[in-house]
């Protein structure tokens, strides 16, 4: 059996958290010398309600992975579903599914948008915008365990569901303290990115939110014109660097920091993803040289796209619609890949792509040769059957998630590559895509179903499946 009151607890004490979050933008509006009374009562309605669910006193604390998956799911649910309220009840987004849609992508570090006149809402709903991404960049669920004590092994078992990668393990022996550790070090670079855009010119208001963005390659921008707005080499390389961090696997800033640069040195992930990036960034620099007439110039634009659609933030500057059609085929292929696994990145993630490759390899080689026994490895260390199966199973069920995603999205009449990057860009907590749905373009135009499909889809991605299907799943198939 579930254990339901516990998992109601935990969605209970997620929105009491999201409630005093929500007075932090009531201080931004403030400052701008506005009124933010919808903050204030959404605070107060998100608050009380998530009060009110803490309340409900479980049997017992034990939790199943089951149970985890399920409260994760919920939780997710539940915050953007009160996280919408605010845009509502201000004005700023009157439409509930657009609220929600957006808040969706908040959260899930998205980055897709139905907003035409970003500049024209309240300092309040910017500030929350982009503070959503900041709080799922990490996960919610981990940031409530870095802030609240939440012992037990439930611990564990909400981080193996919210943490992306094929294999989730613990920095330190208690999982609620892997939770600070993380998001200590996700703090002091968001700060340190806040500091170095002060010095290209932001004011603290632009550089906090970008940071925030940049922090959960979520992209959302105080701006109509995305970074391009700013026009500025200096901040688009600063972000573009920033995005090559947070895209790396948090554990390895964990082992510098604790004097083991050489083990995170020898990262195999580490060197796929910088080989990655150069190979790409020297490829569309190659294409795009002869439309900036400067190697500099193009060489700056493929290192900022390449990095905002791998580690699958999704800001933007020029229109890469424009580009050659193969740089536009490796960054569809890039938008697959996204970030390192523990990283704040979205996509299939690096690491599986590496075992998919290696499993394949070494299938062939069997093929040839039946009696060669050829185990895969992952730095040195045989990776388990159970570990291969399941990466094998994630990929086939993203495949099919993804085109069905593009069946219900086609319904609306778009082109083909509209409706079939759109469906990428969210299972892969992108933003843009190609063609209707490029840096030019938002998501404003599509259905109420395909709005509501598409908010399903980015939180899919964004809990790598499982947590949202276990949740869909009928009772009877959940017991175990």
């Amino acid at each position: 059996m579930m254990n339901r009151k516990m998992i109601w607890r935990i969605v209970g004490l997620s929105l009491s958290l999201e409630g005093g979050l929500m007075l932090l933008p009531v201080i931004a509006g403030l400052c701008f010398g506005e009124k933010p009374v919808a903050y204030l009562a959404a605070a107060a309605v998100t608050g009380i309600t998530g009060f009110l669910l803490t309340r409900l006193k479980p049997g017992t604390e034990t939790m199943y992975a089951r149970d985890g998956f399920v409260a994760v799911a919920l939780v997710w649910v539940a915050m953007s579903a009160f996280g919408a309220l605010p845009f509502v009840l201000a004005g700023d987004i009157p439409s509930y599914v657009d609220a929600f849609f957006e808040t969706m992508s908040g959260l899930t570090t998205t980055g897709a948008s139905i907003l035409n006149n970003i500049e024209g809402l309240s300092k309040a709903s910017l500030f929350w915008r982009s503070f959503t991404h900041w709080i799922g960049g990490m996960g919610v669920l981990v940031f409530m365990m870095a802030v609240l004590p939440m012992g037990g092994e439930h611990s564990m078992h909400i981080m193996r569901a919210e943490v992306p990668g094929p294999v989730v393990g613990k920095l330190v022996p208690r999982a609620g303290d892997t939770a600070k550790i993380l998001y200590m070090i996700y703090a002091a670079l968001t700060l340190a990115e806040t500091v170095f855009l002060l010095f290209g010119g932001m004011n603290f208001f632009d550089a906090l939110l970008h940071a925030f963005a940049t922090a959960g390659t979520g992209g959302f921008s105080t701006k109509n014109a995305s970074v391009g707005a700013f026009n500025s080499a200096y901040i688009e390389i600063v972000m573009a660097v920033f995005l090559v961090l947070f895209g790396t696997n948090f554990n390895l800033f964990y082992l510098m920091l604790t004097g083991k640069f050489k083990v995170a040195l020898k990262s195999e992930e580490l060197h796929w993803y910088l080989i990655l990036i150069a190979a790409s960034v020297g490829m569309i620099t190659a294409g795009i040289t002869r439309i900036y007439g400067s190697i500099g110039t193009a060489a700056r634009n493929a290192f900022f796209y390449v990095m905002s659609i791998m580690s699958t933030a999704g800001f933007c500057t020029v229109d890469y619609t424009t580009w050659p059609q193969y740089t536009q085929a490796l960054i569809v292929m890039l938008m697959f890949i996204g970030g390192c696994a523990g990283s704040t990145g979205g996509g299939i993630k690096l690491s599986r792509v590496m075992l998919l490759v290696k499993n394949a390899t070494a299938d062939v080689g069997r093929m040839i040769s039946p009696r060669r026994v050829k185990r895969v490895r992952m730095d040195g260390k045989c990776v388990s059957d159970n570990v291969l199966t399941t990466v094998g199973t994630f990929f086939s069920l993203y495949i099919l998630i993804l085109l069905v995603c593009t069946f219900v999205v086609s319904f609306d009449g778009n082109d083909f590559t509209t409706s079939f990057t759109a469906s990428l860009s969210c299972i892969s907590n992108v933003g843009p895509g190609l063609a209707g749905v490029g840096p030019r373009y938002n998501y404003s135009g599509f259905s109420v179903l395909s709005k509501i499909f598409m908010s399903i889809t980015m939180l899919i991605g964004r809990l790598e499946i499982y947590p949202v299907l276990i949740l869909l799943m009928p009772k009877k198939s959940r017991k175990g």
